[in-house]
């Protein structure tokens, strides 16, 4: 008996249900990925104040919907408006392509109800409910049986929903740099307040001689090279980051008149720094403030560093406009070739008389005693760090250029990253081996930027390789600029928090949960931070 044509077309119709579905779910996955990125990271972290002030009415609101959540969750509503508006826009373009202008807007009318009933999902934090998704829901499955019916043919089909999920990786990958240009524009800007307070510092050090004999007679003191003393050291362009990780310091030492800080800054900022640690008192504790300028020794013929800052494409790939888009922006930051951030690799030579210091970054706060510190057992060790390597990325591999022969020679892909930004060196051990000539070894090798692309870690972990000694890791708890989740247990355990990461606490993108914690260590009552910074 001969079959029906509508027999031979529900084998084709199957076919076409079973690669739209499994295209489907792939664009669904990406359509996910790029709201949570739109939602979040586009928002990182130029919006994330707008977040946080929104934020603080939730004590007298009812707790909001995480939409996110919401969309992901395979019962909700959201998923299936989602997933019905990702197919129904596929058939929007195919219906245009045969010139079915009609069902190309009934479809299109739907997705727009669709969107709306979204959105305001999203902004009231309520959830889509049955009697408002079910018209909708009724309405887009008709359509799109309809669309269906008119046999446009699988292949047409598969290549739409193709052309779909690239534009989706496009828009996803746009978002993401966009976001990433975003915030390291906002980490690298100075704020007007601080450069409000650097000014009028700097005018104080030229109009008040006294300044600048007290300067003077400290300059001799005793107690900078006083082994018996707790010395630590600190390389910034930073005033108030500065005070407030000496102030955070002292606050919480058991014994901080035997504290000495060794700050170097550049030429621009020294008399800033000058005027603000002589002006203050961080409860007896020395402070000398030096000028890297003064450091005749760092040149071009001693530190491969130095050489590449004068190395015309050097100065290009770091200072110059991001002329590749596809070019992580970290990668390209600055601060990556100043000095400042690699006089860390200094510290036995501007410090020839000293026996062990703590290194500590300018984003951090302490909130326990670090003398401590100092009687730990190094093993005979030259670095004591806290490892970083709990989870898969922080290991070698993921720093270094393990398809170079020089480095899978002499390395191990699987050993322990270790954070800088809170260091105890053993200065005699680093002498008696020698870091400072290796970390000149590996800074030549990798003139070309082949072995890592970027900071002074990767060369850290190449030159104390062997060397260092891993200490607890409360001693040291990182991520405060950029994770937003980290256990509050942690950081009440933390001797040292750090703020590594885009969103520093001195910066309108600082995120509040943390912020408070580097906050109550600026005296706000001094006449300077209540005209500049608290205006």
């Amino acid at each position: 008996m001969r079959r029906r044509a509508a027999d031979y077309r529900r084998p084709v119709r199957r076919r076409l249900s079973y690669w739209i579905c499994l295209l489907l779910a792939f664009s669904f996955i990406l359509a996910t990925v790029l709201f949570i990125i739109q939602h979040n990271h586009h928002q990182d972290p130029l919006q994330y104040s707008l977040l946080e002030r929104n934020a603080r009415v939730e004590h007298f609101a009812k707790e909001s919907l995480n939409f996110t959540e919401e969309i992901l969750s395979v019962t909700s509503f959201s998923r299936q408006l989602a997933q019905q508006m990702i197919l129904a826009k596929a058939y929007v373009v195919i219906a245009k392509e045969h010139n079915n202008l009609h069902l190309a807007w009934q479809l299109s009318s739907k997705i727009r109800s669709c969107q709306l009933l979204l959105s305001k999902a999203a902004m009231t934090g309520e959830p889509v409910t049955l009697e408002e998704a079910e018209p909708i829901i009724k309405s887009l499955t008709a359509l799109i049986f309809k669309a269906q019916d008119i046999h446009y043919d699988i292949a047409t089909t598969i290549v739409t929903m193709k052309s779909h999920i690239q534009a989706l990786e496009e828009r996803a990958n746009a978002a993401t740099v966009q976001s990433a240009v975003f915030g390291q524009l906002a980490a690298e800007a100075l704020p007007k307040s601080l450069h409000c307070l650097n000014v009028k510092l700097v005018t104080d050090w030229l109009k008040v001689p006294s300044l600048r004999e007290l300067s003077h007679e400290r300059k001799n003191s005793p107690r900078l090279t006083d082994n018996n003393l707790y010395h630590f050291c600190l390389f910034s362009d930073n005033v108030l980051a500065t005070s407030v990780v000496i102030n955070s310091t002292v606050c919480n030492a058991d014994h901080p008149k035997q504290l000495v800080f060794h700050i170097v800054t550049n030429g621009i900022n020294y008399g800033a720094m000058q005027a603000w640690f002589l002006s203050n008192d961080f409860k007896g504790a020395t402070v000398e403030v030096q000028n890297i300028e003064e450091f005749h020794w760092l040149n071009a013929s001693y530190s491969p560093v130095v050489k590449q800052l004068h190395n015309p494409d050097s100065r290009t790939f770091y200072f110059g406009l991001y002329h590749d888009v596809n070019a992580e922006p970290k990668i390209r930051n600055p601060k990556y070739l100043y000095l400042l951030n690699h006089l860390r690799f200094y510290i036995p030579e501007i410090y020839p008389q000293l026996e062990k210091v703590v290194f500590l970054d300018d984003d951090l706060v302490v909130q326990k005693d670090l003398t401590p510190l100092f009687s730990l057992d190094l093993h005979g060790n030259v670095n004591g760090a806290v490892e970083t390597c709990l989870e898969a990325f922080h290991r070698y591999y993921k720093y270094l250029n393990f398809s170079s022969s020089i480095i899978s020679s002499r390395f191990d892909p699987q050993a322990c990253a270790w954070a800088f930004g809170m260091n105890v060196f053993d200065l005699v051990a680093w002498r008696k081996t020698n870091v400072t000539a290796r970390y000149h070894y590996w800074q030549e090798q990798n003139a070309d930027r082949t072995l890592w692309k970027l900071g002074t870690l990767p060369p850290a972990l190449l030159s104390f390789y062997g060397l260092t000694e891993p200490l607890d890791r409360r001693w040291h708890v990182l991520g405060l600029g950029y994770d937003l989740n980290i256990d509050n247990r942690l950081i009440e355990s933390a001797a040292v928090i750090h703020f590594n990461g885009n969103m520093k606490p001195w910066l309108k993108v600082a995120i509040g949960r943390y912020k408070p914690l580097w906050d109550k260590y600026i005296n706000q009552s001094l006449p300077h931070l209540q005209n500049c910074v608290l205006s």
